[in-house]
């Protein structure tokens, strides 16, 4: 892609400042601490921290077998936060993610018994397994960071993470996601096979488990507080916003999708973007942040109009940055 830095404004620094070295730093470990255990995919790693950053929740599509549930492991724990993995299968209930509650004896009462879903960090492992009733008892938790059960409101944890899983939609077992609830994913991101250098170090190191269990964080969850607050403080100028409401624009006049994106979507691509700058050392968004971002924010909203076969979200992105030129 075309240069296209001049362009804009060079603001150097973010609203707060420079951005301090230490931050880089954490960011660093943590990027190379996952890529050590998920070989070859650094810049899929980069993309679901960017997504964290930037306060989303994150989409991962692939095949079994090519590491979408260690990522999410690793990156939790890269991050200091607290896990906990939900196996969704097509008898899961709303209640076995929110909670019951369950008479007590003693005081002739019910309690509520907190489910998995109240913790930092969420896997919700081969989310599309489940039933849309099962699947629907996530949205209240990923759009509000809040759940009701039995007419009472529950705070979630802060920070608050879905990190889900899918296998593709032509295996046997799968139920599509509701367009709302693909909408509450910030990003959507696949692994894919790892290219065959990478593959070898897999078969010749160590397991691994073995790895993941040795993990340490990087950082706490207060620093990962302090790395989203500056990333909503990352610079964005008019002539960027002007390019994002272009994008945007484009796919709500042109008959190439079967609907444009949504204003939630316009944010989701402003928010990844400033992620993505902070993540690069700059205090300022350029094209080339939303460009890097783009197939991750958008392909799991778009579809095609009148197409059978299966595109991808690369495919969707690239057609998407070559018919809208940057202001």
């Amino acid at each position: 892609m075309p240069d296209t830095g001049r362009n804009l404004p060079d603001v150097a620094n973010s609203r707060a400042g420079p951005i301090p070295r230490v931050m880089m730093q954490q960011l660093e470990h943590v990027v190379a601490q996952v890529g050590n255990i998920i070989l070859g995919k650094e810049r899929q790693i980069r993309l679901a921290i960017a997504c964290l950053l930037a306060r989303g929740h994150l989409l991962i599509e692939d095949l079994p077998g090519v590491g979408k549930t260690m990522l999410a492991h690793a990156l939790a724990t890269s991050l200091g936060l607290g896990f906990q993995r939900i196996q969704f299968t097509s008898d899961l209930l709303p209640a076995d993610i929110i909670g019951v509650s369950i008479f007590n004896r003693e005081n002739s009462g019910f309690q509520f018994h907190a489910g998995p879903i109240f913790h930092q960090v969420i896997l919700a492992d081969e989310v599309n397994r489940a039933t849309p009733k099962a699947q629907s008892a996530l949205l209240e938790a990923m759009e509000e960071h809040q759940v009701t059960a039995e007419g009472e409101t529950r705070r979630l944890p802060h920070p608050f993470f879905v990190i889900a899983t899918q296998n593709p939609s032509y295996q046997v077992g799968t139920f599509p996601l509701p367009e709302s609830q693909l909408d509450r994913f910030l990003m959507r991101i696949h692994l894919g096979y790892p290219n065959s250098e990478a593959e070898r170090a897999l078969l010749q190191g160590e397991d691994r488990r073995d790895l993941l269990a040795a993990l340490k964080p990087s950082m706490i969850a207060a620093e990962l507080i302090q790395l989203q607050q500056r990333a909503q403080q990352i610079h964005a100028s008019s002539a960027l916003l002007d390019y994002v409401q272009a994008l945007v624009t484009h796919t709500r006049r042109t008959a190439d999708y079967v609907n444009g994106l949504s204003p939630r979507a316009a944010l989701a691509l402003l928010h990844a973007a400033r992620a993505w700058a902070l993540m690069s050392g700059r205090g300022h968004v350029v094209p080339e942040d939303v460009q890097a971002v783009l197939p991750g924010v958008v392909g799991h909203r778009l579809a095609p109009a009148g197409e059978v076969s299966r595109v991808n979200s690369a495919d969707i992105a690239a057609h998407l940055v070559k018919q809208v030129a940057i202001p």
